[in-house]
């Protein structure tokens, strides 16, 4: 007798109480071949494949939630945040900001952004992120602890020592902010000492040399490479659109494809399953992002090559 979907969400979750992630994996793929159209049993697998760092997996099955209850915030923030785990930085924004703009008091949906901003050297977005991630949750010790380190990356000390100052009261006993608490200090100690004055020298000065002209021989000057530049940025326009091309491909027809495959594999017995129509699917699919891929392979080798054209001519 097959077990009920009630029956085997038990299961999974009694396995996920013993940490047994890989038998949660079975029994939620199991449940997943009954009602593949389910938010939860996706949720649950997204859960336990982050818990197996099978982290494509779980964004597959978290993005799942998202199609299936676009209103959960939860799931876009946790999409947001596996998207850059995975270096999918602008999805990662797009996800976040979604999960924020359902529900703007999640502390987390802020804080995650901000490690995107970072990564992405939008030093004064990743502040504000990290400020809203504090002003709706004061207790997010690393928000704290981050925004710190951003200050004092921009030599911004006392704002620096302060944040230090709310993650070890927050956190007592960690070490990193102690220690960023100490960088900040002399930071701020080393901008408070008077300036040296400048040693005098009886050596006469060097005159200061006019700038020399460009020399249009040495440099990349659009008047003498005008050609060779309107062609580079052709190609690169056009790289970037077959990579457009081939990341929608990717997103609105391989993506798809591949989930109606394997729900056919899952659940062969399924009269929603036409086994040789999803594989005729998925193998058009393959030979689109093939030829794609073909297009944009070649599209990057010419920006190359036309690149160090140019460099061989501006030297």
């Amino acid at each position: 007798m097959t077990p009920t979907i009630e029956a085997l969400c038990q299961q999974a979750r009694q396995a996920i109480a013993e940490r047994n992630w890989e038998k949660a994996r079975q029994v939620y793929l199991q449940a997943l071949g009954q009602q593949s159209e389910s938010a939860d049993i996706h949720q649950g697998l997204a859960t336990v494949c982050f818990q197996l760092r099978d982290l494509p997996s779980a964004a597959h099955h978290f993005k799942e939630v998202t199609r299936l209850d676009p209103r959960r915030p939860g799931a876009h923030i946790n999409l947001g945040a596996l998207y850059n785990l995975l270096d999918r930085l602008d999805e990662a924004i797009a996800a976040l900001r979604k999960g924020i703009q359902l529900d703007p008091t999640r502390g987390e949906g802020y804080y995650n952004l901000g490690l995107v901003y970072k990564r992405k050297g939008q030093i004064d977005l990743a502040i504000h992120a990290y400020r809203e991630a504090i002003r709706t949750n004061p207790r997010l010790a690393d928000a704290h602890y981050n925004l710190g380190n951003l200050y004092l990356e921009k030599e911004q000390f006392p704002q620096a020592v302060e944040c230090y100052r709310q993650a070890l009261q927050i956190r007592p006993d960690w070490d990193k902010p102690r220690q960023g608490l100490e960088q900040a200090r002399e930071g701020m100690n080393f901008q408070d000492a008077e300036p040296e004055p400048p040693e005098q020298s009886e050596e006469p000065q060097t005159p200061v040399q006019p700038p020399r002209k460009l020399d249009p021989t040495r440099v990349i000057d659009p008047e003498h490479h005008g050609t060779l530049l309107s062609s580079l940025h052709k190609a690169a326009i056009e790289a970037d659109n077959h990579g457009q091309a081939f990341h929608e491909l990717a997103q609105n027809q391989l993506e798809p494809a591949i989930k109606e495959l394997s729900s056919a594999l899952i659940a062969p017995d399924s009269t929603l399953s036409d086994l040789d129509g999803c594989l005729q699917r998925f193998e058009d699919a393959m030979r689109s992002i093939r030829s794609l891929r073909d297009s944009l392979l070649t599209s990057i080798a010419k920006v190359r090559v036309l690149g160090e054209e140019l460099v061989k001519h501006a030297s």
